[in-house]
């Protein structure tokens, strides 16, 4: 049984990098369904929403969402940008080959969006800037020891607004989201990793502490349906 009073530190099969299997195409496709049942996009699209007046108005906005997986966040944000006639550059980063490949093929229709192979920690990387840097289901993945100072780098690099979406550490969303893979027979991937991604998530003192450690001082903290926290740095 998972301690809940503190993050797990036990890694998820999707941490391997080199992995590239017709069963991470499974759980990708398994992980946006899941995303699209639970509300999972909503804390993005809000937040761009929020921050419409800030957009630069003589050039499109640049996004980059770290972690992007199979892309389905910068679809659901492409979307989003096209029913209100916003011009957007939309970059997917990961480390993944694989889902990089993947992500793509599934973007073909989608020309305002871009993947890159690259690594998040690298200076090549971290002197680039962008008006928003999107971490979608991304930070739980880090321990919160390298996760501060990367929020600090983030917030440097993103010269609008830094916003994360990521999971709500509690039993509930636990035990719902183990029962509900096995009763939909997930594949082994996602019936390992979504409960173990909610061990490895945050409460919101977790929030407050690693903002704090991030120096990050003008923020929101929004809990959000379901199990999610909304985090909005300026």
């Amino acid at each position: 049984m998972p301690d809940f009073t503190r993050r797990a530190t036990e890694e998820e099969l999707m941490d391997d990098h080199a992995l590239a299997t017709d069963a991470l195409r499974q759980n990708l496709d398994e992980l946006e369904t899941i995303n699209t049942w639970l509300g999972g996009y909503a804390p993005v699209l809000n937040a761009l929403e929020r921050l419409r007046p800030q957009f630069p108005t003589d050039r499109p906005l640049r996004l980059a969402d770290l972690g992007s997986g199979g892309g389905d966040t910068l679809r659901h944000v492409a979307r989003w940008a096209r029913r209100r006639r916003i011009p957007v550059e939309l970059i997917g980063i990961d480390i993944n080959p694989f889902m990089l490949e993947y992500a793509a093929s599934k973007a073909r229709e989608f020309s305002e969006i871009s993947f890159r192979q690259e690594d998040i920690f690298s200076p090549a990387f971290q002197a680039q800037s962008f008006d928003i840097i999107t971490c979608s289901l991304f930070c739980h993945h880090f321990p919160s020891e390298t996760l501060a100072p990367l929020l600090a780098q983030c917030h440097t690099q993103a010269t609008t607004a830094l916003v994360v979406n990521d999971l709500h550490r509690h039993p509930l969303a636990y035990y719902s989201i183990k029962w509900l893979t096995r009763l939909f027979r997930g594949s082994h991937l996602v019936q390992h990793d979504a409960p173990l991604s909610v061990a490895r998530s945050f409460s919101r003192q977790d929030w407050q502490s690693l903002l704090q450690a991030a120096n990050i001082k003008t923020y929101t903290l929004r809990w959000r349906w379901a199990f999610r926290w909304q985090v909005v740095a300026w």
